[in-house]
């Protein structure tokens, strides 16, 4: 059953990440905008101390509070020194807000990529097998680590400093209007322009960042590959040539980035002229006004202050453009993780019985069928195996009945219950899968095992770990069970990992086992002990054995042959051979093999 995932929009999936956070950044947004009318109330202590204090003009009432505090203009006068510690007293509690600031707001974020992190995880676990198929793992880990920094970035670094930059430039742009209208007017004019310019000019560059994301993607993407396919990389010889692959794309992701940096730098370029115009106008026309006497020389050091506390401002401004933009590519491709359905997983009910094929079809892709109209029974307690070349459907089969991919047209039932009404909980309660290649995690040898059901005690580890023909090797280990395999289970042999695999498998007490040509990597005898302890052991529990090797399949109930989707034969290894068809040619291409593996398959058609 599938459930539609909440629709996020870009806005909407932010405030969902922000969620426990956002009083943090409130704290933040606080502090920084009391850290900000500090330093707009120094400039206007310094243009009063250069007018009245040390000048002669009349003080303003503005000031009469704070001069009548001092007890007069004359005790300034004479100590001076009082206004310096006052800027300097002002300038501490300013450096004490701004540590609030910077301490809330990388709590804040802290806060934020934890729930982005604990939100995205879980997420993708839940996404059905066909989505991971469609997309690469390097992309997808890309998404969730450079993507979910870039997030983080614009929240904490830019748009909590947006709200300063509002504030800062409205109280600047006002308190430079009330001091000269003049000059505040060229002020005012060269502040659209810059956003405008900016605005403008990120908006041309969007394209660009999001072919920069998509390029890191590849790249990790050719990175990951090698890393854990590093043997056979080294098996085969191609260090150079997977090197090369790699220095060529690492070297088309760095030329998009100088693309990107080169118009950047064009853009900063462009900005600092248009501030530095902008300062040069005010001095110049402010010069002029000081002479005609139309302005005081301490209205002009608080205005050249407050349009230097803009400039930095204008300019952060575009860069918070640039990585809102940046941000808003990195959220539309997160939320393309996010808006992806998920598998409703639900609650585990109990199922077994007879497990029915009717009319199977299925496609990957539309238009082409892996399976056509593939129909079958098996019997409850009974082993069903597969036999068919490589593209034939095998896997398919066992994708599909373990719940995996949708059907395309059919039903398939467990026990006269179809499938595509059952929880996926239900369904893999009830059947356990072994791949071929078994996948074991960088813990020990036990804890692989017991992966399966945790609460299992050692005496069930070991269990499953005999009926895998599998105890010996691990009791041979001088650490036994608590033995280290390694990356992917890179300290054990493949039949080992098979083995393993099988074991963890056989943990959970499944009322339906599938074997995926899990046996290939193991021996004929070993495979042969395998199933003779499975069949002993596991009586009434439902087999299907997807195998190449015709001696691993002679003695179940029934055998279907696949080519190319279709079940070409069905029967017993008796019924099959006296028909002469596939199957017997596959059995007479077997024992056309040396004697020592004739002898093998002799061997294993008299036990059976």
């Amino acid at each position: 059953m599938k459930n539609s995932a909440p629709r996020f929009t870009k806005a909407g999936m932010l405030a969902y990440f922000a969620k426990g956070s956002l009083g943090l950044f409130a704290l933040s947004i606080l502090c920084n905008l009391v850290m900000t009318l500090l330093l707009v109330l120094i400039p206007q202590l310094i243009g009063f101390t250069v007018d009245c204090v040390i000048g002669s003009e009349e003080v303003s009432s503005a000031y009469e509070v704070f001069v009548r505090i001092f007890g007069g203009v004359d005790v300034l006068k004479e100590n001076i020194w009082l206004i310096a510690v006052i800027v300097v007293a002002l300038s501490l509690v300013t450096a004490l807000f701004r540590y609030g600031n910077n301490f809330l707001n990388l709590h804040a974020n802290q806060v934020m990529l934890k729930r982005i992190r604990d939100t995205l995880f879980p997420h993708l676990q839940r996404l059905p097998l066909k989505w991971h198929h469609l997309h690469n793992t390097g992309d997808v880990i890309q998404r969730c680590t450079s993507d979910v920094d870039a997030i983080s970035n614009f929240v904490s670094g830019q748009l909590v400093t947006l709200f300063r930059i509002v504030i800062m430039i409205a109280l600047s742009m006002t308190l430079m209007f009330l001091t000269d209208v003049r000059l505040a007017a060229i002020a005012a004019v060269f502040l659209p322009a810059v956003v405008a310019y900016s605005a403008v000019f990120f908006a041309k560059l969007l394209p660009e960042y999001r072919k920069c994301d998509e390029e890191e993607g590849v790249l990790s993407t050719i990175a990951q590959e090698n890393f854990t396919g590093v043997r056979v990389v080294r098996a085969f010889g191609r260090e150079k040539e997977e090197r090369d692959k790699f220095e060529k794309q690492n070297a088309h992701y760095t030329g998009q980035w100088v693309r990107v940096m080169r118009q950047s730098a064009l853009f900063w370029t462009t900005s600092d002229l248009l501030t530095g115009l902008q300062l040069l106008f005010i001095i110049v026309f402010g010069t002029i006004f000081c002479v005609n006497g139309s302005l005081s020389a301490g209205d002009l050091i608080v205005f050249i202050s407050y349009n230097t506390l803009l400039v930095g401002p204008m300019n952060t401004l575009g860069r918070i453009i640039s990585n809102m933009s940046r941000a808003g590519i990195a959220l539309g491709r997160i939320s393309e993780i996010m808006n992806s359905e998920v598998e409703d997983y639900g609650s585990a009910e109990p199922l077994h019985g007879d497990i029915v094929f009717d009319h199977v079809t299925f496609c990957y892709e539309e238009g082409k069928p892996v399976l056509s109209d593939v129909s079958f029974t098996v019997k409850e307690g009974t082993t069903l195996g597969i036999l068919g070349g490589t593209g034939s459907g095998k896997s398919t089969i066992a994708y599909l009945l373990d719940g995996l991919y949708p059907l395309t047209s059919g039903s398939i039932s467990i026990g006269g219950r179809d499938i595509a009404t059952l929880s996926p909980a239900t369904i893999r309660s009830a059947v356990g899968f072994v791949l071929q290649e078994g996948f074991l995690y960088s813990r020990t040898v036990g804890e692989n095992i017991k992966i399966a059901a945790p609460e299992a005690s050692d005496e069930d580890m070991k269990r499953a770990a005999h009926l895998a023909c599998v105890d010996e090797h691990i009791e041979s280990f001088p650490e036994g069970y608590k033995t280290e395999v390694g990356e992917r289970g890179v300290t054990l042999s493949g039949g080992q990992k098979q083995r393993v695999s099988i074991a963890r498998t056989l943990m959970r007490r499944t009322p339906v086992l599938v074997f995926d040509d899990s046996l290939s990597a193991v021996d004929s005898e070993t495979d042969f002990r395998i199933r003779a302890r499975l069949n002993e052991n596991l009586k009434d529990v439902t087999k299907l054995i997807i195998s190449h090797r015709v001696t691993t399949l002679m003695q179940s109930e029934n055998i279907i042959v696949l080519e190319e989707g279709r079940i070409m034969e069905q029967g017993t290894h008796e019924e099959l051979m006296q028909r002469g068809g596939i199957y017997r040619t596959i059995y007479d291409m077997q024992m056309a093999l040396p004697d020592e593996l004739k002898e093998e398959l002799r061997d294993e058609t008299h036990r059976s």
